[in-house]
């Protein structure tokens, strides 16, 4: 059974991945309202309904904002830490509060949800894979540095969120102040666009078919930098550059090698799903 998946708002602004199948669905991260992940479910044709679950990363505003009252509405409930939850205290009702631990599979419907710790200046940040039978989508934002543990999800996954945050010469040339281009840098803070490629060029599989540029930082980078210098290197993947102001596509996830010539012809996408953009 195939996977579907789309950013409904990606950077600093908000982020929320959307993964599911055609019964079950999941999101990672909700930083941005319940109104507005209504709003861009509704004009991607997918139903509130389908949601199980949201999975929180970490405890930053941009990735918890929206969760309260989403939950709330639908009665999703919660995963999330207990290291994240007491550093942010979450006003969610308890009754819909489920932790998770590292590298435990949570089995929300037919989809395994396994988490796995990272590099960020949070409390205990995580990031996620999320499988449905054999295949296999990874959520990889806000990371410090590459670490094996990333290698090793990333290698086995057939598209992923990848964290491209900032240009380094944009950053150090920029205007912020210097703790927060250290922040940023340290290896704790953010993936720049260098470590992003190196790790993709370095450790994708063969059956990786759509990468999606998360996290984009609004002053340190632009679509048009990161599209170009992935393109250079993109074979048979699919590159997309998740946008900080609306939703993207709605991509399905089947296990298939793409042809590089023949990308956009070959997606199986379902015919009401193509090419929909918010705006």
């Amino acid at each position: 059974m195939s996977l579907y998946i789309c950013s409904l708002n990606s950077g600093s602004n908000g982020n929320c991945y959307y993964i599911g199948n055609d019964t079950d669905a999941v999101l990672v991260d909700v930083g941005i309202s319940c109104r507005e992940i209504e709003k861009r479910m509704r004009l991607l044709q997918l139903p509130m309904d389908r949601l199980r679950a949201i999975f929180v990363s970490h405890e930053h505003g941009d990735h918890i904002t929206g969760v309260p009252a989403l939950s709330k509405k639908y009665q999703l409930p919660v995963y999330i830490t207990k290291g994240t939850l007491g550093n942010c205290r979450l006003p969610v009702e308890e009754q819909l509060l489920q932790c998770f631990q590292a590298n435990m599979p949570v089995s929300i419907g037919t989809l395994s949800i396994t988490a796995f710790t990272k590099f960020h200046d949070a409390m205990d940040p995580h990031s996620f894979t999320i499988s449905n039978g054999k295949i296999k989508v990874g959520v990889f934002t806000d990371i410090g540095r590459v670490c094996s543990n990333l290698v090793e999800h990333f290698k086995d996954c057939h598209a992923a969120f990848l964290e491209a945050n900032y240009d380094v010469d944009m950053l150090m040339k920029g205007n912020y102040p210097y703790h927060l281009k250290k922040r940023i840098s340290n290896g704790h803070g953010h993936l720049s666009n260098a470590e992003a490629l190196d790790l993709f060029v370095k450790h994708r599989p063969p059956h990786l078919s759509h990468l999606l540029l998360s996290h984009l930082s609004k002053n340190n980078n632009t679509p048009e930098i990161v599209q170009a210098l992935f393109d250079a290197h993109a074979g048979s993947t699919h590159i997309v550059v998740a946008s900080r102001y609306h939703a993207s596509e709605l991509y399905c996830i089947n296990g298939e090698t793409v042809n590089v010539g023949k990308r956009a012809t070959q997606f199986k996408l379902r015919k009401h799903q193509l090419q929909l953009s918010l705006f």
